[in-house]
């Protein structure tokens, strides 16, 4: 990243961006910092770096100041992270979700619901290689990322579910007010029509997950046996067809990778979670919201969570839900809570997919890191070390058996 920083991303480059941005000739920016802004194992799907930035204008006189920036750039397209983001278009889509949607989203909500901010303020994009967005550090006002080894307390994820519906319900009223605004965004990360790449990436890591589970003496032989038969496309057919748009059914801008790392907290004086905001929009699709809420429920929230305070949740979303709707003035009604149970239950496979697959992200140990190149490669099965988590098992040996009974681990015939 250094040598691609000294190329382009300097001080000219960011004094001009600035002074396109504020409509001020004034500004020079005189010396910038960048540095990582993730740590090792927390971001796979960009190059994210903070950067510090001195500056001075004119106001009368020179007025000196120092704002802080998040550049997120897409990967290398030869890497094998770059081509899969390449081939399914996810960061131009998450680049104009940034630049065209969440302005107006946010817009909105700053009417009915004015300490609302679900996204950082976008300062620029650039859809032509170099290819990236820069947007405000939310870390300055007081934003962070949380510790995902343990999952979310309930504090954490009642506030992520009310501004999941806010999401959800500015959505609703977006497309009422501009219908062809959001009428392109329908492809996320699983669908019938999904690059080659998409499903060997999953199935590298059922067959990883598969490898592991018949390591675990807990658990009967043939769920091991079952993941094996799914994990050469059966999951993956299972995973698309949860997630098929349904033309007639009640339709939201999902945020598609609704998980702990993709979601910042701000917090008051006893450190309780007072406010929330998402990051990353590469997955943004229209769909059910009963996506993002398996989504979320299958890969985010402590084990303990996810046992005894589910009907919390989801009561919670439905609330903000509701209450968003009618702020805005929504023309259409919201589901009915026995709707969105309907829903929710239509596509429950979802949330054991999720949890097959991306909570062993979420359990990963510090210091570790999934290696994309050999999740990609047909030739070798890559043993995922966040299958290997003794948080992970724990988890996987209570719900796995729960997913046998339900027949998700059956190959459909």
């Amino acid at each position: 990243m250094a040598k691609i920083c000294q190329v382009w991303l300097d001080k000219s480059y960011l004094q001009n961006v600035l002074r396109n941005v504020e409509s001020d000739d004034s500004i020079k920016v005189s010396e910038i910092n960048v540095s990582p802004a993730t740590a090792k194992g927390d971001n796979y799907a960009s190059d994210i770096y903070r950067v510090a930035v001195k500056l001075s204008r004119i106001k009368g006189q020179k007025i000196d100041e120092e704002m802080s920036l998040v550049v997120k750039i897409a990967l290398d397209e030869e890497s094998p992270r770059g081509k899969l983001i390449a081939e399914g278009g996810l960061y131009t889509t998450e680049l104009s979700i940034f630049h065209t949607v969440l302005p107006k989203i946010n817009e909105l909500l700053e009417k009915c619901c004015p300490a609302t901010q679900l996204s950082a303020r976008c300062i620029h994009v650039q859809y032509e290689k170099p290819t990236h967005v820069i947007l405000e550090d939310l870390a300055t006002a007081g934003f962070r990322m949380v510790e995902r080894y343990s999952g979310l307390d309930l504090d954490h994820c009642l506030i992520a579910m009310r501004n999941l519906a806010r999401l959800h319900a500015a959505s609703v009223a977006l497309q009422e007010e501009e219908p062809d605004l959001l009428s392109n965004y329908r492809k996320g990360m699983y669908r019938k029509d999904a690059p080659p790449m998409f499903q060997v990436f999953f199935n590298s890591r059922i067959k990883s997950l598969a490898i592991e589970v018949a390591r675990w003496s807990e658990l009967c032989p043939k769920i091991a046996e079952k993941i094996t038969k799914l994990s050469s496309g059966a999951l993956y057919r299972k995973a698309w067809k949860a997630c098929e748009f349904g033309e007639h059914e009640f339709n939201v801008l999902t945020h598609g990778d609704c998980w702990t790392n993709n979601m910042m907290f701000r917090y008051d004086e006893s450190q309780k979670p007072v406010d929330h905001v998402f990051v990353d929009f590469q997955m943004s699709h229209r769909g059910s919201p009963a996506e993002d809420i398996h989504y979320f429920i299958g890969s985010s929230p402590s084990d303990d969570v996810r046992i005894h305070h589910r009907v919390s949740l989801l009561h919670e979303y439905y609330a903000s839900l509701v209450t968003t709707m009618k702020q805005l003035k929504c023309k259409r009604e919201p589901l009915s809570f026995a709707e969105l149970d309907e829903a929710l239950r239509m596509r429950e496979i979802y949330e054991a997919i999720v949890a097959m697959t991306l909570l062993s992200t979420v359990t990963l140990e510090k210091g570790s890191e999934i290696d994309f190149s050999k999740s990609l490669n047909v030739d070798v099965v890559y043993e995922n070390p966040g299958y290997r988590s003794s948080t992970y098992r724990k988890i996987m040996t209570r719900l796995l058996p729960i997913y046998d009974r339900n027949g998700f681990l059956d190959v459909e015939k």
